[in-house]
């Protein structure tokens, strides 16, 4: 094992609470800036200020007894805010939250005794352990998440733990591209250590410093298919392997053991050639981790690939699409804008007949003007955050513009299946229950409406009995959406997709 990869951890984190004032990138937010996130306290005692910048009231929240921060909050403006602790004789940590209107930001605190005899712990001991601890792990590396910053899956024969952050050989976090400047690949076995800390239910061990790292036997050279992605089609591919080691096994996993399957192994030398064959999609996006392991006779080493097979754009209803699992599966649903919740980063809401769904972060939307009460075609993934479900990786294939108008106005339009509007008034009479034929009136104007559905999309039963199950009355002030037609003589908003309403005094 060649002596670069060893590092020791007391310098690593000595060289880090000597600099990190200086040479850490300020993080930026729209609302907030902090002039560094990541903290780092003398063992035996001291302050650290930082600058914050705000554009409204801000606060700092779930600060540990062991460290004080003043003042914890503040207006708009720009504030100096002193993080202090006492001396230790044990290794704390804290994640803690600086909440400015809808934004948080998040800043790492470090306090790190000189031990650095530690004892290494299993990933299990970890997740057991006490949160601000610093512990040692070794594991082998599984999954690498974020290259710049060092953010990867450790996992040993007990469990697997989330390392958020790897110092670099200087001892900096950052914009360091520390995976690469360590060379980490997928399959090594990296000795590591740092401070504990549970964010969201995940165990993480924060900006590690790296003791040591073994090279892995195998990995994984090349694939014969662009992308990684495989057509819906399917058909046959070859994994090519680096391998060291004695002897290759293949592990599929279960998931994907229907449609990928393994036509043989050719070994070469150092080089192994594995031949799958995946079968036709006919469903959504699907993917699977294949997994090949190898051994020198006293420990075991893997490499991991990730192969994608495009399939079918499945077209669902909001309700369908929020029951469908996380993953690559590719959806295409419609419905009304019924909110925006940023229209610079594309956030907001759709609804049809069936339920709502929240669109995060849709490239490219402020641009195209879409307003609440347009109507929208997305295909996107289905994903979630914190128990929303999300439609992410959206596009937009299909934006009908609603026009707002009122009655008088609507009368005065041209009869078109195309083209839709909102229209608003007070329900003076229901002509049918069922399907929530009824009419409306400015006071001045009257208009009739062909049908009050649930929303977008419904058709067969789920068009009957809106208006009771609603509560939906005479006197009820209601919004709709709808073409302009015309049958016998008569004015009629059709489409029928409801939109709001406001009971009556």
């Amino acid at each position: 094992m060649r002596i670069k990869y060893f590092i020791p951890m007391l310098v690593a984190m000595l060289t880090l609470m000597a600099s990190c004032s200086e040479d850490f990138e300020p993080t930026y937010l729209d609302e907030v800036k902090v002039s560094q996130s990541i903290i780092a306290l003398p063992a035996n005692g001291g302050s650290v200020e930082v600058t914050v910048n705000a554009k409204d009231a801000w606060a700092i929240n779930n600060i540990p007894e062991w460290l004080t921060v003043t003042p914890a909050q503040g207006s708009a403006g720009e504030t100096k805010v002193t993080f202090s602790a006492d001396a230790t004789t044990e290794s704390l940590s804290a994640s803690i939250l600086l909440n400015c209107g809808s934004k948080s930001q998040r800043i790492n605190v470090i306090q790190v005794t000189k031990k650095t005899d530690l004892p290494i712990s299993t990933c299990a001991e970890i997740i057991a352990g006490d949160d601000a601890k610093t512990y040692r792990a070794k594991g082998t590396v599984t999954r690498i998440s974020n290259t710049i910053y060092g953010n990867w899956y450790l996992q040993d024969e007990t469990g697997e733990i989330y390392i958020y952050g790897t110092l670099d050989k200087n001892g900096k976090n950052g914009q360091n591209n520390s995976i690469a400047a360590w060379g980490i690949e997928v399959g090594d076995i990296l000795t590591v250590e740092g401070p504990k800390t549970t964010y969201n239910g995940t165990v993480e061990l924060v900006d590690v410093a790296v003791l040591s790292i073994e090279k892995s036997l195998i990995k994984v050279d090349s694939l014969d298919i662009a992308d990684n992605t495989l057509p819906l089609e399917g058909g046959d591919f070859n994994v090519v392997l680096e391998n060291k080691g004695n002897g290759v096994s293949v592990n599929i996993p279960d998931n994907a053991k229907e449609w990928l399957h393994v036509n043989g192994v050719n070994i070469i030398g150092t080089t192994t050639i594995v031949a799958f064959h995946a079968d036709k999609n006919d469903g959504g996006d699907r993917s699977a981790t294949l997994t090949f392991n190898t051994t020198d006779g006293f420990k075991n080493y893997t490499a991991e690939t990730t192969v994608i097979q495009k399939g079918a754009i499945m077209e669902v209803t909001i309700e369908d699409f929020n029951d469908a699992p996380k993953g690559d599966s590719q959806y295409r649903v419609t419905g009304v804008v019924s909110q925006i919740a940023n229209a610079s980063r594309g956030r907001f809401y759709i609804k049809d007949f069936s339920g709502e769904l929240y669109v995060y972060n849709l490239a490219g939307f402020e641009a195209m003007g879409v307003k609440e009460g347009d109507i929208v075609t997305l295909v996107g993934k289905h994903d979630e955050y914190n128990g929303t479900i999300e439609l992410v990786s959206g596009v937009v294939e299909k934006h009908i513009a609603v026009e707002e108008v009122s009655i008088s106005e609507f009368l005065q339009k041209e009869n078109s299946k195309d083209v839709y509007y909102m229209v608003t008034g007070t329900i003076d009479e229901i002509a049918n229950t069922t399907y929530g034929n009824l009419y409306i009136t400015d006071g001045e104007n009257r208009l009739y409406v062909y049908g009050c559905y649930p929303g977008w999309g419904a058709t067969g039963d789920f068009r009957k009995d809106f208006l009771a199950a609603a509560g939906i009355e005479v006197g009820d002030k209601l919004t709709m959406i709808g073409y302009k037609d015309t049958y016998k003589d008569t004015i009629e908003l059709c489409g029928g997709i409801y939109f709001s309403h406001e009971k009556g005094q």
